[in-house]
């Protein structure tokens, strides 16, 4: 009987251990440890002692992300990168040229029609075809244009001709029929000779309106356009397929060079003016 009696009693202990909670028996570790010790904690560390955790581990759920903030005044290197300015050293115009990695709605007509103005009577316009017209004739490419004052004349308004008929048959009455993109759109990175292959196959590939890729009509076949109206303006004694097709080989690689330019200049200008252009 007294044996049964004490197993009863030890059971009962054991049972009356168990249902203590796990933060009772923490609070009385704490007491064992002695009200001096847990005087010294402070209130986290009493916190964690009577919790059972630990300030040494870490939180099973990440940390939120911190939000990427610009600092005003401040231009970020990526900003600046691939972007293109509406003229490149203050004098050239760029109005074609699209940035790196950018994405945009198609051009209506007036708007088609408007670039190619820009490109045409933009004051350094001007400027070009004085030069051209200087280099044609030294080349003495038209004799019956004859020399000095009046020939440079000839020249000039025959070469402003050109490229304004050009620019609205590029850029405006061809796009238009075929609902392609006039613009250039800059691949603005990888290496000189994969951009530079990428700028020149710009003549023979563009964008549709809706932008699938497809063959450059518009450059094709409006440069070609342009050249055959200029026979109607040139002496007739020039033999025309010749002309014509100097004129259209002409105005063609003219936009080759102007849009390998415009697609490494974002990088000469941070390079060497530090994106003053």
């Amino acid at each position: 009987m007294a044996l049964a009696l004490a197993a009863m009693l030890g059971t009962a202990s054991v049972q009356a251990q168990e249902a203590t909670s796990p933060r009772e028996r923490s609070v009385e570790g704490m007491v064992g440890r002695g009200l001096d010790e847990v005087a010294r904690l402070t209130p986290d560390e009493q916190q964690s002692s009577a919790t059972g955790a630990t300030t040494d581990e870490k939180s099973p759920v990440p940390d939120a992300p911190t939000p990427a903030t610009k600092t005003a005044g401040v231009n970020n290197a990526s900003d600046d990168y691939g972007k293109q300015p509406k003229r490149i050293l203050w004098i050239i115009p760029n109005y074609r040229a699209v940035s790196a990695n950018t994405h945009l709605p198609p051009l209506s007509f007036k708007s088609k029609f408007w670039l190619a103005t820009q490109d045409t009577f933009d004051y350094s316009d001007f400027i070009l075809v004085g030069g051209l017209a200087g280099i044609s004739m030294a080349n003495k490419s038209e004799p019956s244009f004859h020399q000095g004052a009046a020939g440079y004349g000839r020249y000039y308004w025959h070469i402003f001709a050109d490229g304004g008929i050009e620019n609205y048959m590029t850029e405006a009455i061809v796009p238009a029929a075929t609902r392609e993109d006039p613009r250039y759109y800059t691949m603005g990175t990888g290496g000189f000779f994969k951009r530079t292959g990428y700028a020149v196959s710009r003549l023979f590939i563009t964008r549709t309106d809706g932008g699938r890729r497809t063959i450059n009509l518009s450059e094709l076949v409006g440069a070609g356009a342009a050249a055959g109206i200029g026979n109607a303006y040139y002496p007739a004694q020039s033999n025309p397929f010749v002309k014509t097709y100097q004129r259209w080989g002409t105005e063609v690689g003219l936009d080759g060079v102007f849009n390998v330019l415009k697609e490494f200049w974002p990088d000469v200008n941070q390079a060497v003016f530090h994106g003053k252009y």
